[in-house]
């Protein structure tokens, strides 16, 4: 049952789920609803989400939502902070649909962060991290422990990727989240995680942004409970995904994350899949370059123009598919940052050259190009590297 009055399509809308919260759920609401007005520069809505509390805390939200403007109540009869934020977040209007928990443990100023790269469509999802460079908490040593271990135990079980899974400061694009959602079982804490997970499995790109959080003394999870069905949530989820039961890749290719060459896996290892393959190709074009201009300019003549042709398609193809980045802004100074590492490479490659001849002044043809080969596998190495740095800040709406 969802009560208030009409309200304009907004931008965002922020959940707060609640159980029993009748004490703080006005204060809460009107330092949210006040922040909203004063900074947020897009339409926004605060959607109070009541987890069948059996105190007075529908009634206190039904008052906010009369009271206050773009404010507006959704009772539930199960409890479950997952299983409210499913059924908020695929009901709503909005573009960005996001959730904090009902403490504002979280600082407001992080807010606008969050949203503003689902709002442009640079994201997909966005979460607040504790444990981030840059966050600043205050909570006490146990919870801190907890929180790390966590975390630590999901990258190594299920080689997640994001820093911090539980957060209740989160926000994702309403398209996609309709999209995912249905994948996700848990209607409790764990929720968080699993869509998390399948999120980053589905090649969903997560901003995160660092927090301010201080710890609600008054807070009413049972760390225990909680932990033993986070364990269970690993083990479920683990299983569903080694054993392919969740359609992970149908998610990814429908909302276009699959990656850049059929095969390839996303992140850093697939840069240097990528990169070797079109590494394999420009070293191929370079020896048939060297060995059809030899003859007829020279050792190091041929090399010096054999590098520069391969090195000038070589940027190119590594800047649109080993890192994504599209579109014309930028290539004139890409194509001069990568000539600087050519600049490196040609050093490593004709100083080798001339080492051969000082060495072995009669050195065959052959010989020469297998030294050159040698030489440019260690220019390669220096040519990611850099490259990695070329493009390390580049048009980043570009890349996917």
């Amino acid at each position: 049952m969802s009560t208030g009055g009409a309200i304009m399509t907004p931008t965002l809308d922020i959940v707060v789920p609640v159980y029993n919260e009748e004490t703080d759920l006005a204060p809460s609401v009107r330092r949210l609803h006040a922040y909203l007005r004063a900074a947020m520069p897009y339409p926004a809505r605060i959607t109070i989400a009541d987890n069948a509390s059996t105190d007075g805390t529908l009634a206190v939200a039904k008052d906010l939502a009369a009271s206050l403007d773009g404010v507006r109540v959704l009772h539930l009869d199960a409890k479950g902070r997952g299983r409210a934020l499913r059924t908020a977040w695929t009901a709503s209007d909005a573009a960005v649909v996001a959730y904090m928990d009902v403490d504002l443990s979280t600082d407001l100023n992080a807010l606008l962060p969050l949203i503003a790269p689902l709002v442009s469509g640079h994201s997909d999802l966005a979460i607040g991290t504790r444990l981030g460079r840059g966050s600043r908490v205050v909570r006490g040593r146990k919870r801190e422990f907890i929180s790390r271990s966590y975390n630590l135990l999901l990258r190594t079980s299920l080689h997640a990727r994001f820093s911090d899974a539980q957060c209740g400061f989160k926000a994702m694009r309403a398209d996609v989240a309709r999209r995912v959602l249905p994948l996700v079982q848990d209607s409790e804490w764990f929720f968080d995680t699993e869509l998390l997970v399948i999120a980053e499995r589905a090649g969903l790109r997560i901003h995160e942004v660092p927090v301010d959080w201080t710890d609600d003394p008054d807070s009413r999870v049972d760390i225990v409970d909680t932990a033993r069905k986070d364990l269970l949530g690993i083990w479920r989820l683990g299983r569903a995904l080694v054993g392919g039961r969740l359609p992970v890749d149908e998610l990814r290719y429908s909302l276009g994350r699959e990656p850049l060459l059929p095969g390839v896996p996303h992140g850093m290892l697939g840069q240097i899949v990528r990169f070797c393959i079109i590494g394999v190709a420009s070293t191929l074009a370079y020896a048939v370059l060297y060995l059809m201009l030899h003859s007829t300019l020279g050792a190091q003549a041929a090399n010096l123009v054999a590098l520069l042709i391969t090195a000038v398609l070589n940027t190119a193809a590594n800047r649109a598919f080993t890192f994504g980045v599209r579109g014309s802004a930028n290539v004139a100074r890409h194509q001069l940052q990568g000539l600087v590492i050519f600049g490196i490479g040609l050093a490593l490659t004709s100083g080798s050259l001339a080492a051969l001849h000082e060495w072995v002044p009669d050195a065959a043809k052959h010989v020469e190009l297998a030294v050159l080969i040698i030489a440019n596998l260690v220019a390669t190495l220096v040519r990611f590297i850099g490259l990695r740095w070329v493009f390390r800040t580049s048009d980043l709406e570009n890349i996917r």
